[in-house]
């Protein structure tokens, strides 16, 4: 990004030259040279507490070549050049080349030696090209995560002689340049304290001040200064000011994105800027469709940063642009793209879609952080996505060592969650209770719990940990240093105690102790049991009047000795008549009528979620009469009568006549 706007506003400066690298090095001595750029640099590369800053920085080049072995690329229709070509030849002057041809060359060479070696060839370098040069070799360096460049750039005498330049022609350096120059040092770590760098600082901020710099540069310097004095410098605040006086018009894409990771590093004044975000996010619709993959993950990541929750049609039009993207988004890309889905609570089904076909098709090389965030994009959305669980299943089973415990923790929980077992089911779960056996004490306490819970709904019953987690010892450990355990690990303790009960009468191991055990499933946050829907239940409160003849032959919302909430109970005697709820004797049979609202199943599908289908199945067990009234079969009744009847066959499938 950055050398493309650099070639674009400097490339009418091509009778502009001042010295390049050998120059430098011809006017002194080389021992001079050495001793001066050894004092300068030497103190500039000794910050370890500095983080690696990402290069964000596109090359246009790059879409006018192609390459013809995999490895060397060559302008489209000219002739590749080789190791004799006229670039290699000291004597080359650059005013007789053409600039864009020097950037193909340059982003062509994979190491620093390679740059500069090139670098050397050239008898002049225009300073539209010193930056540049600068940025390639950060982007090379950067690569492999290295926290610093290696020493034998420090040493290298042309490296030394662009820093020295760059120091000593600070005030002369047109303004990209400058801040590009600044930037590239930065990411090389070069120690903020640097005389280098505080000559670089301080002729910026003298330009900032005059007024004048524009857009672009105005961005780089901002995340420039980010890096080197953090969030908190005065100068940013007037970096900010002055980019919100200029017209959003003009700003190119990668310049507006620039612009949200500025604020992004600035969000406890986020309330301060809130106007202009506002207009910034509406801005930012109309050029979604020019955004990369980069871009994109970097704008939508920076939203929740920022916490925009009111942009939604912008988180909206991002995701539906992202889907074409899916492929080409680096593994750190798709993990912020699927954060943000998570936290504004979005989804698309062409996204789901897009998803599915990439995950299925690359999960064994997708990092363990992401398949745990796509597995939690498909959990919080109640997505049943057989091919995508199903082929992180298969993933889990052949990498299980590449995850760790809270990995584990996000990948098993939507198995349960969304009521599924894929195909290699047996595999799976032999595989995670080896892994559970072995490596026991490393989970968190809550973590295993979740675990264990989880494959409790699906039915695949952790009877060798029940023991385990009812002891007294693992019970401490999970209240930790909290003075109470929370409401939904208690919940989650009596529901798996509950099934050892009704489905593993087998198991004669530790019971879980009294005072650990909840009277009700409906916790806070519903993620035991799913509260009735009021709408769904007054249509068939009409119709069961209308059935049995008053409202006092059915109970509602009824809590059980069991822990569990019935949205509608009725009490039948022996002889099959109905009777009033109020009765607590000669009851037969309890029918217990499940109501169920779309949020009781996976999204746009008549599969029932893993809380809802063992809700049933121990009610079951428990001796209830269990009649699903799906929402689906509501709604195609057209008229009341309708309702009565279906109602009838649900409940009195026999024909029996009904008394009351």
């Amino acid at each position: 990004m950055a050398l493309i706007t650099l070639r674009r506003n400097l490339c009418h400066l091509s009778d502009f030259r001042i010295h390049g690298a050998l120059a430098a090095l011809k006017n002194h001595p080389v021992i001079h040279v050495h001793k001066v750029a050894e004092e300068r640099l030497c103190p500039w590369f000794c910050s370890p507490q500095s983080e690696p800053f990402k290069v964000r920085f596109r090359h246009g080049c790059c879409k006018k070549f192609h390459s013809e072995n995999g490895n060397d690329l060559h302008p489209v229709g000219e002739p590749v050049f080789s190791q004799a070509h006229d670039w290699d030849r000291p004597e080359q002057n650059l005013k007789s080349v053409d600039e864009q041809m020097f950037y193909g060359r340059l982003n062509n060479f994979t190491s620093s030696e390679e740059v500069l070696s090139f670098i050397s060839a050239l008898q002049t370098l225009p300073d539209t090209l010193v930056a540049g040069a600068l940025h390639r070799i950060c982007e090379v360096e950067k690569k492999d995560g290295d926290q610093k460049p290696p020493k034998e750039i420090l040493k290298n005498s042309v490296f030394q002689a662009l820093c020295i330049r760059c120091e000593q022609e600070s005030s002369s350096l047109p303004d990209t340049v400058l801040v590009t120059a600044l930037h590239a040092l930065t990411l090389l770590h070069v120690d903020p304290q640097s005389s280098l760098l505080l000559n670089l600082v301080a002729e910026c901020q003298r330009r900032l001040k005059r007024g004048g710099l524009e857009v672009h540069s105005l961005c780089i310097l901002g995340e420039s200064l980010i890096k080197l004095q953090g969030p908190g410098c005065a100068t940013l605040e007037l970096i900010i000011y002055q980019l919100q006086g200029e017209k959003l018009e003009e700003f190119t894409p990668e310049d507006i994105v620039a612009l949200y990771r500025i604020l992004q590093a600035c969000t406890e004044k986020v309330d301060q800027h809130q106007a202009f975000l506002n207009k910034l996010n509406n801005f930012s619709l109309s050029i979604v469709y020019n955004l990369s993959p980069t871009l994109i993950s970097q704008m939508i990541s920076a939203l929740v940063v920022l916490d925009q929750t009111q942009a939604l049609p912008l988180v909206i039009k991002l995701g539906k642009y992202a889907v074409r993207h899916i492929p080409h988004f680096t593994n750190e890309e798709l993990r912020k793209v699927l954060e943000a889905f998570i936290y504004f609570g979005h989804s698309d089904r062409f996204f789901t879609k897009a998803l599915e076909q990439h995950v299925a098709s690359v999960c064994l090389t997708l990092d363990p952080e992401v398949v745990s965030k796509v597995m939690e994009y498909c959990s919080r959305k109640h997505i049943l996505s057989k091919p995508i669980l199903d082929a992180v299943a298969e993933t889990f089973v052949c990498q299980s060592e590449k995850f760790l415990p809270h990995q584990i923790s996000e990948l098993i929980e939507p198995f349960g969650k969304l009521n599924y077992l894929p195909p290699n089911a047996s595999a799976l779960f032999r595989k995670l209770e080896n892994m559970l056996l072995t490596h026991f004490n490393s989970f968190p306490p809550k973590t295993l719990l979740k675990i264990l819970h989880s494959c409790s709904l699906i039915e695949c019953h952790p009877v060798n940990f029940m023991a385990k987690i009812f002891s007294p010892c693992f019970l401490q450990k999970l209240q930790g240093e909290e003075l109470f355990l929370d409401k939904l690990s208690l919940a989650q303790l009596t529901q798996l105690f509950l099934t050892s009960v009704l489905e593993c009468p087998f198991y004669k191991g530790q019971k879980l102790l009294p005072k650990y055990q909840v009277r009700s499933f409906l916790t806070p946050c519903s993620s035991l049991e799913t509260p009735l829907d009021f709408h769904l239940y007054r249509s068939v409160k009409i119709g069961l009047i209308d059935l049995l003849g008053a409202r006092v032959y059915f109970a509602s919302k009824v809590l059980t000795p069991y822990c569990y909430t019935i949205d509608v109970e009725i009490k039948v005697d022996e002889e099959g008549l109905v009777l009033p709820f109020t009765v607590r004797e000669d009851v037969h049979k309890r029918v217990a009528l499940c109501i169920d609202d779309p949020k009781r199943f996976s999204l746009d599908s008549k599969h029932l979620l893993g809380k809802e289908a063992i809700k049933q199945r121990h009610l079951r067990l428990l001796g209830y009469h269990v009649v699903q009234i799906p929402y689906y079969e509501i709604k195609m009744l057209k008229s009341r009568v309708e309702l009565v009847e279906y109602l009838q066959r649900k409940l009195f499938p026999q024909n029996v006549g009904i008394r009351w």
